[in-house]
Order: C-alpha cells, then structure tokens, then sequence
C-alpha cells in the first residue's frame, strides 16, 4: 500500500512522540521518508526516541516542552520551521489520564488531564494552523482521541472523556473552518492498545486486564503497526479529500459502551475506590 517515499516531502510534529503510540507513529513516518519532530516533557525519553529514529536516515530532532505552555509551543513551532525550513503535519498525541471514581476527583487531577488532552492540542493546533495561513502553505493535522470521545462517554475516566471529546469536536470545527486554507483535520480513535504507561495507570492486574479483553469482539488488543498505518494513510496524499473524520480502530469494542463502563460490576464502590487508590499511590512512587 505504501511506497518507501509516501511521506518523503513531510516534516510532521508528533507530541508525546518519545514513547508509546507517537513513537510507532513516528517510526512509520520516518520509514516512509519523512522528516520527523517529536515533543515532550522528559529529555531522557526524548533523546533514546530520536536515536531509534535516527537509523531510518530521515533527519529526526527532539524539543523539550509541555505542551500546556502557549507561548513555549509557539517558540518550538518557530524553531521547527527554522530547523526543517518548513513544516507540513502535526500530530496531537500527548495525553494523560487515570482511573478514578469521578466524586473522588480533585480539581487539580482533573484540570491537569485537560489542560494536556485540550489545551495541549489547541495550542499546537493553533499555532501550526496560523503558520500555515500565514505562509500559504497546505497541512494536515491529526488528533488521537479514544473511542469514548463521542457517544457514550466513559465511567472512572471523566478528565479524558472531556478532554478528548473536546479535541474531537475541535477537529470538526476547525476542518470546516480552515479547509478553504488546504487544511486538513481528521482523528483516529484507538480503542486498547498496549503502552508502557498508559497500561499500567489503567490496568491493575491479569484479571482486571482479561475483565476487559472480553469486552473486544475481536478477541486481541490492537497492534502498534496497525494503528501506525491508519495514521500514515490519513496523513498521506492518499487522503486528501478526506477531513473532519473520526476512524475508530478498535477491533469492535467501542459497540459494547463506554470503554470502562466494566469496572462498575467488579466490585462494590469501596473496594473500586480503594484500588483506585493504591494504582495512583503506585504511580507517584514509580516517578
């Protein structure tokens, strides 16, 4: 399907490209000849994701920022398009989130979540998008979502359920607005893909981990490479009259309700709170 050159002309920003799905993101980009930019928070991570990247031969750069800062975002676009001369593509991929029983959440846990999934992805998006308004130049612009963006929301998850449905109805509106400027806005909608992070904040145990894998039709969690594919096909020339759409890729899960909606029938409300509980404290003593 893909020519080793698809992507030869494109220097695409992924965020929270260090790790998880923006790192294979970005290794399928840079496979199909793209010149790659990857942000995030912890330089470490940053710097071992851009020497993996490095043996495709593509020219790869890392840039530390949160993408929460306004102005910092706005700082690394303008050193993006003077490192690469230009940039075509961005991904909105940085994401953050937890379980918790939504009376339990704090303001600062939940602002926190949204202030990454949200104001994160309007912050790149709006200053990629007037770059591109300014120069004259065509983009694309891809936002990962979840498969509870749209319908049916999400129990124990309520910072990226309103988070991530904001970003969808921002992909929308604005590949509505902008199209008149050559720019394109789609969302892909992964439903259970194993990551190192994310996994062990969301999933506690083989048991909880099986209570769900039930719930996919197709039986499997989804593979890296195929969701790459999805991403490197949407920001392709392939697509080019395709825009405003949200692609669920999620082997049927999402028809059977909101993503964590199983949880509720574990356990009583005490138990869940109190595991709930124990995976946060194990998450800050990991950090």
């Amino acid at each position: 399907m893909f020519k080793d050159n698809t992507l030869e002309n494109d220097v695409i920003l992924i965020t929270g490209g260090g790790s998880g799905l923006g790192l294979s993101m970005a290794k399928k980009f840079v496979d199909l000849g793209a010149d790659i930019a990857i942000c995030g928070r912890t330089e470490e991570k940053l710097k071992n994701a851009t020497e993996k990247l490095a043996d495709f031969g593509t020219n790869v750069r890392w840039y530390q920022v949160d993408v929460r800062d306004y102005e910092k975002v706005g700082e690394m676009i303008r050193q993006i398009v003077a490192d690469f001369r230009k940039m075509t593509g961005l991904v909105n991929n940085a994401a953050g989130n937890f379980l918790s029983t939504s009376e339990d959440l704090s303001p600062g846990g939940f602002k926190t979540v949204v202030d990454i999934v949200l104001h994160g992805s309007f912050n790149c998006t709006h200053h990629f998008g007037n770059y591109l308004i300014d120069s004259e130049s065509d983009g694309n612009i891809l936002n990962i979502v979840t498969t509870y963006a749209e319908d049916a929301g999400s129990a124990f998850v309520l910072p990226s359920a309103c988070g991530k449905a904001g970003v969808l109805a921002m992909t929308r509106s604005l590949a509505f607005e902008w199209a008149e400027y050559g720019i394109r806005l789609n969302a892909i909608a992964p439903g259970p893909f194993p990551t190192e992070g994310a996994w062990t904040r969301l999933f506690p145990d083989e048991k909880f981990e099986q209570q769900y894998l039930n719930k996919i039709p197709a039986g499997r969690y989804g593979e890296h490479e195929e969701l790459a594919n999805l991403a490197a096909f949407l920001m392709s020339d392939m697509a080019p009259y395709i825009t405003g759409e949200c692609v669920t890729i999620d082997g049927g899960e999402k028809l059977s309700g909101g993503q964590f909606n199983f949880i509720d029938g574990m356990m009583d409300r005490q138990k869940l709170k109190g595991m709930f509980k124990m995976m946060k404290e194990k998450g800050k003593s990991e950090k």
